[in-house]
């Protein structure tokens, strides 16, 4: 890829930071090289930090992002621990989209750890999304297992059939492969968001329980 064009990478992703009102763009920095984008600097909460890496994986051209981005908690929306793994818990067991007593909660030093089990990856999605802004989180990391039930069916078939039915994804570009529960994604689009389509719609089938993505992007 050459220069200019990373050049015009990086100022389209700039632009797209400071278009969208749910961050301060002005304290970030973003370099591009061959596709990869990295964003530096230093944001209020973690919720901001994930904010910046989706606005930026939204830009046409991006084939892959660097989050180097520092979470440094203001003195008053500082919180200890405890604090927020109650609050954690207080929100999963608000949220109906999550099971609930399904999901454990760790903090360290403001970052918080997700446990458990659950059927469906929607689900372990959900837990983490209502965690993620909540005052006083640093980081997230989601280790929470999905443990489907078994299908009935053709799983490949059913996520094919999904493919097919979407208006963002080229069915055509993506290979889909099964095996006990593990479904392997392949082939290349346009876009972050079209892969991120693809992957999500694979984890929507019954019976899958991991899925490995190596959809290429070829802007």
């Amino acid at each position: 890829m050459s220069k200019v064009v990373d050049t015009n990478l990086k100022h389209d992703v700039e632009k797209e930071l400071e278009f969208d009102p749910a961050i301060d763009a002005t304290k970030i920095g973003v370099a591009a090289t061959d596709g990869v984008v990295t964003l530096t600097g230093v944001v209020r909460s973690y919720s901001e930090k994930w904010d910046a890496e989706k606005i930026a994986k939204r830009v046409y051209g991006v084939k892959g992002l660097a989050n180097d981005l520092e979470v440094v908690i203001d003195t008053a929306e500082h919180r200890d621990d405890s604090d927020i793994a109650r609050s954690a818990l207080n929100a999963l067991n608000w949220d109906f989209s999550v099971p609930k007593d399904k999901i454990k909660v760790a903090v360290t030093k403001g970052w918080l750890t997700l446990e458990g089990q659950v059927e469906w990856d929607y689900q372990r999605r959900a837990a983490a999304n209502t965690v993620r802004n909540l005052r006083g989180v640093r980081g997230v990391t989601n280790d929470i297992i999905v443990r489907p039930k078994p299908a009935a069916g053709d799983v490949k078939e059913k996520i094919q059939a999904a493919f097919k039915r979407s208006a963002e994804i080229d069915s055509k570009s993506i290979g889909v492969q099964t095996s006990d529960g593990t479904v392997t994604l392949t082939g290349s689009v346009h876009s972050w968001a079209e892969r991120e389509d693809a992957v999500n719609a694979a984890w929507s089938a019954p019976g899958v329980n991991k899925v490995v993505d190596r959809i290429a992007i070829e802007a």
